[in-house]
C-alpha cells in the first residue's frame, strides 16, 4: 500500500487536531498488539482506510472516515495491564473510546458510529450503519491480525 504525498498530507490536515491533543500523544505509550502502540494501529487503520476509499472508489466521506478511524480506539489505556476494569475490553472499549472522543471533540454521528461499531460482530448488537464504519470495522480485523502476527513484542 503507498499512499502518495498529497493523500498523507490530507490526512494529516484532516487529523491535526486529533494528533495534536495531548490525549492522541498519550496513546503512543500504551501497547496494542506485539509491539505495536494504540497510536500506530489507528494512524495503520486510517492510512488502509483511506487507501481502500480512494483506490476502489467506495465513495465514503473522506473527512469521517479518517476521523472515525482515528478514534476508534480512543480509550486511552493499556488494556494489557492487570486491571480487573480491562477485563472485558474486547467488549467495552468501543464505547469508552466512544465517550473519550465524544467528551473531548465534536463529533458528526457517523463518526460516532464509527466508533461505536467498530468491534462488530463481537459485539453482536453493534452492527456498523454507514459505509464508513463498516469499512473501518473490517480494516481494523486486518490491522489487527497483521500486526498480532508480524509484530510480536519481545515478550510474547
Amino acid at each position: 500500500m503507498k499512499l502518495s504525498n498529497t493523500e498523507i498530507q490530507e490526512i494529516h490536515t484532516i487529523l491535526e487536531k486529533y494528533c495534536n491533543s495531548k490525549e492522541a500523544r498519550s496513546m503512543k505509550s500504551f501497547c496494542q498488539h506485539g509491539s505495536v502502540s494504540t497510536y500506530e494501529h489507528v494512524m495503520y487503520v486510517t492510512k488502509v482506510c483511506y487507501y481502500l476509499n480512494k483506490r476502489l472508489g467506495l465513495g465514503s466521506n473522506v473527512k469521517s472516515l479518517v476521523i472515525g478511524a482515528f478514534l476508534h480506539d480512543f480509550y486511552l489505556y493499556d488494556w494489557h495491564e492487570k486491571d480487573d476494569s480491562h477485563k472485558w475490553h474486547g467488549f467495552s472499549h468501543a464505547h469508552t473510546a466512544l465517550l473519550n472522543a465524544s467528551t473531548r471533540f465534536s463529533l458528526t454521528d457517523k463518526e460516532k458510529d464509527i466508533i461505536a461499531h467498530h468491534m462488530w460482530p463481537l459485539n453482536l448488537t453493534k452492527v456498523p450503519r454507514s459505509r464508513e464504519a463498516l469499512l473501518v470495522c473490517l480494516v481494523d480485523k486486518y490491522c489487527s491480525t497483521v500486526e498480532t502476527l508480524t509484530k510480536r513484542s519481545a515478550q510474547a
